[in-house]
């Protein structure tokens, strides 16, 4: 299943890093598929900034409607912070929600959620170093959103909070500028043939 289209204007300094598809959730007759495309930051020390944008395929095929709009929300959260557990991030609290409009004029408004957590870094976690809160971990802000046209997307990703971890004339307010921009621009991809 393609991933949906992030737009390439918005990628400078990004490389792509993965594309998959998986079955996130499947009970009974029940089945959720995400195609889901992921970039790193090319030039960033670690924790390199991340992002990513998936779409879902939901069997048996059933429109958005509230109740469905909930259950991906819930459901999205909870996989995404396995993402940052898998990453490193750990101790993640949720710092806050709201909607906000993306480019896609025949898409819902997207519900963001803001989480904060602390990545320990590669040496740590190899040597069992520092408990997530040390000196050594590095506070990490993540972003998720979830939103609907004729089917449910979701983008977002994640960057470090540290000025040292940003070129001089960078700061972490400005990787946030830059994954909500990407994340606004995510949309289904023109051909939705994918023989799924």
């Amino acid at each position: 299943m393609d991933p949906p289209v992030v737009p390439a204007d918005r990628l400078d300094g990004w490389r792509r890093v993965a594309e998959t598809t998986d079955r996130p959730f499947a009970a009974g007759p029940v089945s959720v598929t995400a195609g889901t495309v992921r970039y790193e930051r090319a030039d960033a020390p670690a924790p390199r900034p991340f992002c990513f944008a998936s779409r879902l395929r939901i069997r048996p095929e059933t429109a958005p409607n509230p109740a469905l709009t909930r259950f991906v929300e819930r459901q999205s959260r909870s996989g995404f912070r396995d993402r940052l557990a898998e990453r490193g991030i750990e101790a993640v609290e949720r710092r806050g929600d709201r909607e906000m409009a993306v480019d896609d004029p025949s898409a819902s408004r997207a519900k963001l959620w803001t989480l904060r957590g602390d990545c320990r870094t590669d040496r740590e976690r190899r040597t069992g170093g520092g408990d997530g809160a040390a000196a050594g971990a590095v506070p990490v802000e993540a972003l998720l959103a979830v939103w609907a046209t004729d089917q449910y997307l979701l983008a977002g990703g994640a960057y470090p909070l540290g000025a040292d971890a940003y070129p001089d004339g960078r700061s972490a307010a400005d990787a946030r500028r830059e994954l909500l921009g990407i994340v606004r621009g995510v949309r289904p991809p023109a051909d939705d043939g994918d023989g799924a």
